[in-house]
């Protein structure tokens, strides 16, 4: 029996292995979710190391604020405070009995951090857990000009504290006019992409407050990231005039405490940027299925009109005309084949659009990159320059540029200043489109500009409803856009150096008509005693003749050097008045070039206006002048 039972053909338990493997590899196949593929590749979303998971919390949570503000044109008013947190407190504050170290060389001490609040419109308590526990979910995925890069904000933050330190999030909000503040305490179940809340309800506003309080305890470097987070804080005040900030560092010892005021400076805003349709050059396949999917029109016709910019009725019937005979304007948009859909998409690569216009980008204005820069380095000399809206790929972009020379804090050489939609690019500078032009394409001896030797600063700013980051952390333009760098170089920042060169070659000639009444009230004292003695010896051989020999203004001079009424020193005292007479005139001149009064200025601020005022701003590249009605 037993040897019966084991005489089985050979066969078989190969193919019951062979199932038994396939079902394992079956097994093996599974879903990942976004929260847990951001969590395994964090370095993609900037959170490289703790010192970076720093910064980018910082930055992702004030742009996050900036944009809460601007969308109900409120002007921003934002506070973060970094806290250092003791082992001994984290510890209490997971519960977790403190112990003694026993062996010193084993730790490496870690600094947490909790950040912000801001004044923006808050959000809706229903919304709260999945705008901030669910990864890739929210209101930003239109095609508009965003601060944002990957469209995670506050959930990487949240998704590093859980990977970290293990403790929740906890926000606080309210919205206009709402009697009631909505606090959350909650963290993100990483591998199911959920919020995992832990307290969520409504607690009282008596004082009316609008806007979000985010606390968020992670693990950070400070000491290393320092600078860094700093020079980010400066730089968006220089971008974002109109916001006030408020920067805290919080140690336990007080010599490490840190706390900068960036002050407002003007109360105009830019305008909110707008929703825009896909520009027919700039999709593909996917896009274009995903808009026939989405649509609400029926047939192809207003498809092709309600979903895409620059595609009138008429332009449309040519199109479709173009595509061949399977096609018509009434046929039901979503019977449209595979095969079709790639017809259509050839056309739109081939076939002529006018270009998008600009007026869904939201740029900074030259007259907030003007104060922006005055405000915060206080340079002798700066020019501003805003060129119009040119297209790459289907996509608008607008690039502003200041160059300025001088100023507080500034080194000497060059000192570069990239923002993309209005947020500052601090990494990865070197194969940036506004560095190599500003390094290797500018021959800035041409503008009267010493590129070693003056304090420079190079302004770039770039909106567009698509950045074309390079690299996986999005931190820099390349420069092998032909549209975009030519932009850079030609229309905005040697525009800034015209101006600054005619500034900077009036100075010149002010400074040597300087120099030339140095010189001459330096000799003053001696060409006044040679004249005078060549005077008074002339009025002696006058006297001695008896006939005239110089005309009657000549001799009335005469006259009086030899009676005593003109002097060497009434002499010196109307060389000297001429000295002053010329300079003044000339300086006169150059004042009236230069557009400055001869009256001394005062410095004006218009003060924040109440909302039940109506008013209209003019805006010109260097001043806004409110009419109020």
């Amino acid at each position: 029996m037993e040897v019966g039972g084991s005489s089985e053909s050979p066969e078989e338990p190969k193919k019951g292995k062979s199932r038994a493997t396939k079902k394992a590899k079956e097994s093996v196949l599974k879903q990942k979710s976004p929260a847990e593929f951001f969590a395994e590749n964090k370095n993609i979303a900037g959170f490289d190391n703790p010192g970076k998971c720093l910064y980018t919390t910082v930055r992702e949570l004030v742009e996050n604020s900036l944009d809460s503000a601007e969308s109900i044109s409120e002007l921003p008013v934002i506070e973060v405070t970094i806290e250092e947190i003791g082992k001994s407190r984290f510890n209490s504050m997971i519960g977790l009995i403190d112990r003694e170290r026993v062996d010193e060389e084993l730790y490496d001490d870690y600094e947490s951090a909790k950040a912000r609040e801001d004044n923006g419109r808050g959000m809706p308590h229903d919304d709260i857990p999945n705008m901030f526990g669910r990864v890739l979910s929210g209101t930003k995925y239109g095609l508009k000009q965003t601060r944002g890069k990957f469209g995670l904000g506050a959930k990487m933050a949240l998704i590093w504290s859980k990977m970290s330190t293990g403790l929740p999030i906890e926000i606080s909000s309210s919205m206009r006019g709402q009697n009631y503040t909505s606090f959350c305490r909650l963290d993100i179940d990483i591998h199911r992409n959920i919020p995992h809340i832990h307290l969520h309800e409504k607690r009282d506003n008596k004082e009316k407050w609008h806007g979000a309080e985010i606390q968020v305890v992670i693990e950070g470097n400070w000491t290393t990231y320092r600078s860094k987070i700093l020079h980010y804080m400066r730089q968006m005040a220089v971008i974002t005039p109109y916001a006030q900030f408020l920067f805290k560092y919080v140690s336990d010892a007080a010599d490490k405490n840190v706390t900068i005021r960036f002050a407002r400076r003007t109360d105009v805003m830019p305008p909110v940027p707008l929703e825009t349709k896909h520009h027919p050059s700039a999709v593909d396949l996917l896009l274009i299925k995903r808009l026939i999917a989405e649509t609400s029109k029926q047939n192809l016709l207003q498809f092709l009109q309600h979903e895409f910019v620059n595609i009138g009725k008429s332009y449309a019937e040519r199109l479709i005309g173009e595509m061949g005979p399977d096609f018509s304007p009434k046929m039901a948009v979503k019977s449209l084949t595979s095969q079709q859909i790639v017809r259509i998409h050839q056309l739109f690569r081939q076939a002529k659009f006018d270009d998008p216009s600009g007026d869904c980008l939201s740029p900074a204005g030259e007259y907030n990159l003007r104060l922006g820069i005055i405000k915060e380095l206080h340079p002798e000399m700066v020019a501003t320059y805003s060129c119009s809206p040119q297209v790459f790929e289907g996509h608008p972009f607008i690039v502003e540029a200041g160059v300025s020379l001088g100023g507080k804090d500034v080194k000497q050489g060059l000192n570069i200043f990239r923002f993309a939609n209005r947020i500052p690019l601090l990494f990865e500078r070197g194969a940036d489109v506004v560095t190599r032009t500003a390094l290797k394409r500018i021959n800035w001896n041409s503008y009267k500009i010493n590129q070693t030797q003056d304090k420079i600063g190079v302004f770039v700013s770039i909106v567009s409803t698509k950045i074309p980051f390079k690299g996986t952390g999005k931190e820099y333009i390349g420069d092998d856009i032909s549209e975009i760098a030519s932009a850079v170089k030609v229309s905005s920042i040697q525009q800034c150096c015209v101006q600054l060169k005619s500034k900077i070659v009036k100075k010149i000639q002010a400074r040597e008509q300087q120099e030339r009444k140095r010189n001459l009230s330096k000799y003053i004292p001696d060409v006044t005693a040679a004249i005078y003695d060549v005077l008074r010896e002339t009025a002696h051989q006058q006297a001695s003749k008896k006939k005239k020999q110089y005309e009657e203004k000549d001799t009335e001079l005469l006259t009086k050097v030899s009676t005593r009424i003109v002097t060497e020193k009434t002499l010196r005292e109307k060389l000297a008045q001429h000295v002053e007479q010329v300079d003044y005139e000339m300086a006169l001149e150059y004042a009236t070039q230069s557009g400055v009064s001869e009256e001394p200025r005062e410095d004006i601020y218009i003060r924040a206006v109440e909302g039940a005022y109506d008013f209209i701003d003019f805006h010109s590249p260097v001043f806004v002048f409110r009419l109020f009605s």
